[in-house]
């Protein structure tokens, strides 16, 4: 059974006074409904558990009165006697709740009621062209949190790699020293696995047990065609063929050396009004990332944000090495990928800050000035820089060398190194990068 961060979130969630009914949101086949469940059949004496994408019949259960005990009686009416609602010891697990937008209507009802904890998944919850939004969002009545894919860190637990052998890397890290060689050379080989195989529950599941990466593929490969099926399915009928064309695009759009996101490469003529809600489709169900330009590397990162220049990438790094062409799975681990490779760890390092729940940035001036990624760390702005192998940080320099005009005084450099400083630019090995997580 994998070992998943959500748990300790669902936790502290069921242990915080008066807690509000809670929805788990995030992009489908990321392990929602297999972590809630279990969680809460550890935690809890009774649990009542409704899919509304399996059974859309269990709408019904609150389609006449959103009263609580209406609710309850229609659903063990139907369900029988394994249904037991006592309070304080059942938990009402209500899957993917878009499907009935009544269920998200009534957890208002739920709260004030307070009997009963619920805990609902949401995988297009929100989504243009999807279904009909809930008669009433019950807002302030609800707690959302977003959980991904499985990553680094929960991928390093996956291969067997404990909490206590993490912390000795940790230690390296604050320490500014070399992580030992042993241990740097697995977690290097650790993370170009990642790269391939990405944090897929079942992907992650499958390749611990066998290491067939041709199986890996394929496997990604019908999720990413899965979502291709979501987005015809789901979205509305004008909508339809221009969010599969922005999402297929995204291989190309990193291919350029400028990786800004460019409508025109989707085809001649497209512009942002055409396909701005397309992109935005595919973002909001937890499919991309954007990361932002700025117009200055200075916080507040989001206020010097520029809202019609970013990139785009995908929030899983083994599903975007899917998109790729046979063969690229190999390249990445033997560390061939030429001109190509600054996109895939571009994206891998995106897959590592989106993951911890960061907003992405970037900073790129026409004049050629660019900065990969830049983070708020330690309170301060960081502009951090990502090499495949080795490379010069020329723009980073001349940020760091300007002070006056870019309050910078760290760049944090990640590339295939172990750990070293020269001057204001900390040098740290790739796999690291997860641990920048809570470093706000």
């Amino acid at each position: 059974m994998l070992r998943r961060k959500i748990e300790q979130k669902l936790l502290h969630w069921k242990q915080s006074e008066n807690h509000n009914p809670l929805i788990v949101k995030g992009c489908r086949q990321c392990g929602k409904t297999y972590s809630v469940i279990q969680f809460a059949k550890k935690n809890y004496k009774h649990v009542v558990y409704l899919n509304f994408f399996e059974n859309p019949e269990y709408a019904q259960f609150f389609s006449a009165s959103l009263e609580i005990d209406k609710i309850a009686m229609y659903i063990t009416a139907a369900l029988g006697t394994p249904v037991v609602f006592e309070p304080k010891n059942t938990c009402l697990v209500l899957d993917e709740i878009q499907e009935c937008p009544n269920a998200r209507t009534a957890l208002k009802f739920f709260k004030l009621d307070g009997r009963y904890d619920v805990i609902c998944t949401g995988s297009l919850l929100g989504i243009k062209g999807y279904r009909d939004e809930p008669a009433s969002i019950p807002v302030g009545y609800e707690t959302v949190i977003d959980m991904y894919p499985l990553d680094f860190e929960e991928f390093l637990w996956a291969n067997g790699i404990t909490d206590e052998i993490i912390q000795v890397v940790q230690d390296c890290v604050n320490q500014e020293v070399p992580v030992p060689t042993p241990l740097h050379n697995r977690f290097r080989e650790l993370l170009l696995q990642y790269a391939v195989v990405g944090g897929m529950p079942q992907v992650v599941s499958y390749f611990v047990e066998n290491h067939l990466l041709n199986v890996v593929l394929e496997m990604q490969r019908n999720i990413v065609n899965a979502y291709k099926d979501d987005m015809v399915k789901y979205s509305s009928s004008t909508d339809k063929p221009l969010i599969r064309e922005c999402f297929e695009s995204i291989p190309k759009q990193l291919a350029k050396e400028n990786k800004k996101f460019q409508y025109s490469v989707l085809r001649k003529g497209a512009t942002a009004a055409k396909y701005a809600g397309s992109l935005q489709w595919i973002e909001d169900a937890g499919i991309v990332s954007r990361c932002y330009n700025l117009t200055i590397p200075e916080l507040p990162l989001d206020g010097n944000a520029l809202p019609d220049i970013f990139k785009v990438y995908m929030c899983d790094m083994g599903l975007f090495v899917s998109m790729l062409e046979d063969g690229t799975q190999s390249d990445i681990l033997q560390g061939n990928l030429l001109g190509y490779k600054g996109a895939v760890f571009e994206n891998l390092m995106a897959d590592f800050l989106s993951k911890m729940g960061r907003k992405l940035y970037y900073y790129h001036k026409d004049s050629g000035m660019e900065i990969d990624f830049v983070i708020r760390y330690k309170g301060k702005c960081t502009i951090v820089e990502v090499k495949a192998t080795t490379g010069n940080a020329k723009s980073a320099k001349t940020i760091l060398n300007h002070p006056e005009k870019y309050h910078v005084d760290e760049c944090l450099k990640f590339g295939d190194y172990n750990i070293g400083r020269q001057n204001q630019i900390l040098t740290l090995p790739f796999y690291s990068a997860f641990m920048l997580q809570g470093k706000y």
